[in-house]
């Protein structure tokens, strides 16, 4: 079966296992799904995560959630851009997120990055999610 929007089946699945405080989800695997995952490890709102065969030609992520004294370390995770309607920005124009505390990531030239290593490599591109 194919999906979709696989990045957007990420996100829910991370939000639904923090919300009942789950120390890991599984994930599909997907190239983008990774580096959105490597982002959000840079950025520091997951411990960890890896690739494990399921059988073969299939895998799936595993991916370690993080807590802060209880409390998930991502408050609020939502996609912006969808199927139906890309969102794309240019580097002067990335939203920023409760004013600079949270952070976008985006799909640009350079690979996957947050808004602040885009501004860095100024460069835009489309904006995937938002995460606080």
């Amino acid at each position: 079966m194919t999906m979709t929007d696989p990045i957007a089946d990420l996100i829910t699945r991370i939000r639904n296992a923090q919300r009942v405080g789950k120390a890991t989800t599984t994930c599909l695997f997907s190239k983008l799904g990774l580096n959105v995952l490597e982002v959000l490890k840079d950025e520091g709102y997951i411990r960890a995560y890896k690739v494990q065969p399921v059988r073969e030609g299939i895998s799936e992520i595993i991916v370690d959630l993080k807590y802060f004294e209880g409390a998930p370390a991502i408050n609020t995770i939502k996609k912006v851009s969808k199927p139906g309607r890309r969102t794309y920005s240019s580097i002067g124009k990335v939203p920023r997120v409760y004013n600079g505390l949270g952070i976008s990531i985006l799909s640009t030239s350079k690979g996957v990055v947050s808004d602040a290593r885009a501004k860095d490599l100024n460069v835009g591109g489309e904006v995937l999610c938002q995460v606080f």
